[in-house]
């Protein structure tokens, strides 16, 4: 039960990441987009350390290293085909989305929903692993929800949807967190070790977001000051979940 309040609170709190969208009604378009590269850079480190420096080291002491890579591989594979399945996109405001189609804003609600999920059972399986490793994973986690759900909200917004509306349905969405995660814990109660198969998971998913989604937007960084600065905050993200270990976190 200790575990399960764990796993329900920190989803919660990652799911109320989606509310952030009232902030993004008061800020100017520059300098919202200047946050939110920042934001982006900085989830982006947090997802990296989070897999190479916590996830990948506990998982292949539970798994053989072959096995364990070989998940990492799929699930990269996995979140590939289900983000083309879905047409998820992580468009942030003030970016260039791929589709204008006014359907964008429910296939991005459906993808998000999904994804979100698959992020409430990943979150689960950590805790149930250890309490500590919960936690980096949830900081990774939510440190991503940020930037994140600033993007879904413009996304919705940019498909029609009215503010209150836009707020109520990615609210929703990102509750699907929560149900991930009660899903996560009462499977690991009738099944015995299969939280060790999505530390995998979650390190491929963790790989794939940064590096599919999250790395490219810094890539387009004009000058070499704003480029350094968005690089300064993926090393801060890397070493969030780095220092994390000598304070006992993990």
């Amino acid at each position: 039960m200790y575990t399960l309040c764990w796993i329900v609170g920190s989803t919660l709190v990652i799911s109320s990441c989606a509310l952030i969208g009232i902030l993004t009604l008061s800020l100017k378009d520059a300098f919202l987009n200047k946050i939110l590269t920042r934001l982006v850079a900085l989830s982006s480190g947090a997802l990296l350390g989070g897999a190479f420096l916590h996830l990948m080291p506990e998982g292949v002491e539970l798994l053989s290293p072959k096995i364990f890579f070989i998940i990492v591989l799929s699930a990269i594979v996995f979140y590939l085909l289900i983000e083309k399945i879905l047409h998820w996109r992580h468009c942030h405001k003030g970016l260039v989305c791929d589709t204008h189609a006014p359907s964008i804003g429910y296939m991005n609600l459906l993808g998000d929903s999904v994804h979100n999920f698959i992020d409430g059972l990943v979150i689960a399986g950590a805790f149930v692993v250890d309490i500590k490793l919960g936690l980096i994973t949830a900081v990774a986690m939510g440190l991503h929800e940020i930037p994140q759900e600033m993007g879904d909200f413009g996304v919705l917004l940019y498909a029609g949807f009215k503010k209150s509306r836009a707020l109520l349905f990615n609210f929703l969405a990102a509750l699907t967190t929560v149900i991930g995660g009660l899903v996560g814990w009462t499977v690991s109660q009738f099944s015995t070790g299969i939280e060790k198969y999505l530390l995998p998971l979650a390190a491929g998913g963790f790989i794939y977001i940064a590096v599919s989604d999250l790395l490219p937007e810094l890539r387009k960084s004009v000058g070499l000051k704003k480029f350094l600065v968005d690089f300064i905050f993926l090393l801060v993200g890397i070493a969030i979940i780095f220092l994390a270990s000598l304070f006992g976190i993990e």
